[in-house]
C-alpha cells in the first residue's frame, strides 16, 4: 500500500529506533508504533541494487500507521542510489538514510556501510545525488571511524564533508568499526563507546543536527543525552528486546501525554494481526517481534514460551496470542 504523501511528519527525530537487519521489518515497526506515536522508526537496510532490480513492493511497502518512518539504503554508487530514491519516493517515507556504519563482511564486499568512512568525498557525492531525487530529508548514519583511523581527526573531516554536501542530520554510532578481526556482533559490543566525542561534534558543528547511537539502554539515558544538547538519540537492541523501557512514555519528549502499557500495545496489535492472518500470513511473522513486550514483568517468561512454542505452528491464530496473554495476567494477578 502506498500511503498518502500529504501525511509526512515534520522532521523531528528526537528519539528513534535503529535500523536492524532481520529485526526492524514492517511488523516490528508496527508493534513499536503502538508504544509511541512520535518516535522515528527505520527500515532494515535495503541495498539500492535490490530496489532497482528486486521486488519493489515487498521491499518498500509498509502500513500507513508506521509514520514517521525512514528508509535506510545501502550503496556507494551515486547514480544507483539516486535511482533507488526515485523509485522509493512514491511510497512516502519521511526520511531517507544512507548506511555508513554497518561493518558486516557482505556490506564491505559491496563497498558500502562502514568502509565508506574512509571515503568521505564519495559519501558526499552519494548524498548529493540522493537529495536531487528526494523530497524528504536525506540523512547519514555513520561510525566515529574505522580501523586505524583516529576518530578525533576522521569524524570531524567526515562531518564537514556531509555538511558541505547539504546533509542536515547525522546519526553517529559512538564506536569505531573494525573491518578486519571482529564480527558484526563484536563490532556492536567490543570497540569502546566514545560519547564525549559525539557531544564534542555537536559543539563543533552547531548547525548540524547530531544524533547519538550505541549502548543506550533506556528512556532516561536517552533524555540525558538530549539534555546535554544533542538533537536526537537512536536506540537499537534495547528497544527491540524491551520496548517498554525505551518507548513507553517517550512521546512526552515532544510534549504528548501518550504512554500506553505493554498490555495496551498488544491489544492494539490485534486488528493488525487479524488482517495479516486473513491475508495468508503466519502468526510468528509478527509475534516474534513481540517477545520482549513484558520484559522484567510478571508473566514475561510464560508469554515468551507460549508465543515461541505455539506461535510457530501452522494455522496459529489469535487464540495463541490470548493464551500468551493469559500467562501474563495470571502472573500479574498473583504478584
Amino acid at each position: 500500500m502506498i500511503p498518502d504523501l500529504s501525511q509526512h511528519t515534520p522532521f523531528d527525530a528526537r528519539l528513534s529506533v535503529a535500523p536492524m537487519m532481520d529485526w526492524t521489518d514492517r511488523h516490528c515497526r508496527m508493534f513499536h508504533r503502538q508504544f509511541s506515536r512520535r518516535a522515528w522508526l527505520y527500515t532494515e537496510m535495503v541495498t539500492a541494487a535490490a530496489i532497482i532490480h528486486g521486488p519493489k513492493d515487498r521491499l518498500l511497502a509498509y502500513s500507513v500507521g508506521e509514520h514517521p518512518v525512514a528508509l535506510q539504503l545501502g550503496g556507494s554508487d551515486p547514480a544507483e542510489l539516486a535511482r533507488a530514491v526515485a523509485i522509493a519516493a512514491p511510497y512516502g517515507y519521511d526520511e531517507v538514510n544512507l548506511n555508513v556504519g554497518c561493518p558486516s563482511d557482505r556490506v564491505q564486499s559491496g563497498c558500502f556501510g562502514a568502509v565508506l568512512m574512509l571515503q568521505p568525498a564519495l559519501v558526499a557525492a552519494c548524498v548529493a545525488a540522493m537529495q536531487e531525487a528526494s523530497a524528504v530529508p536525506v540523512t547519514v548514519k555513520c561510525r566515529i571511524g574505522v580501523d586505524d583511523q583516529n576518530p578525533s581527526d576522521a569524524l570531524p573531516e567526515f562531518l564537514q564533508a556531509m555538511q558541505v554536501a547539504g546533509v542536515g542530520h547525522v546519526i553517529i554510532h559512538a564506536r569505531k568499526a573494525w573491518l578486519q578481526g571482529l564480527s558484526p556482533k563484536e563490532n556492536r559490543e567490543i570497540p569502546p563507546l566514545d560519547y564525549d566525542l559525539v557531544l564534542a561534534m555537536k559543539r563543533e558543528f552547531p548547525s548540524l543536527k547530531v544524533s547519538i547511537n550505541g549502548g543506550i539502554t533506556g528512556l532516561s539515558q536517552a533524555k540525558a543525552f538530549l539534555d546535554q544538547g544533542l538533537d536526537g538519540v537512536m536506540v537499537g537492541r534495547a528497544a527491540y528486546h524491551d520496548p517498554a523501557s525505551v518507548l513507553q512514555g517517550a512521546d512526552r519528549i515532544w510534549g504528548l501525554d501518550f504512554a500506553p502499557s505493554p498490555l495496551d500495545a498488544v491489544a492494539e496489535m490485534r486488528p493488525y494481526i487479524a488482517a495479516h492472518l486473513a491475508s495468508g500470513g503466519r502468526l510468528h511473522q509478527i509475534t516474534r517481534h513481540m517477545l520482549g513486550a513484558f520484559t522484567g514483568q510478571p508473566g514475561a517468561r510464560g508469554w515468551r514460551r507460549v508465543l515461541s512454542t505455539q506461535g510457530m505452528r501452522l494455522g496459529a491464530g489469535l487464540d495463541v496470542l490470548d493464551a500468551a496473554l493469559a500467562e501474563v495476567t495470571r502472573a500479574q494477578d498473583a504478584a
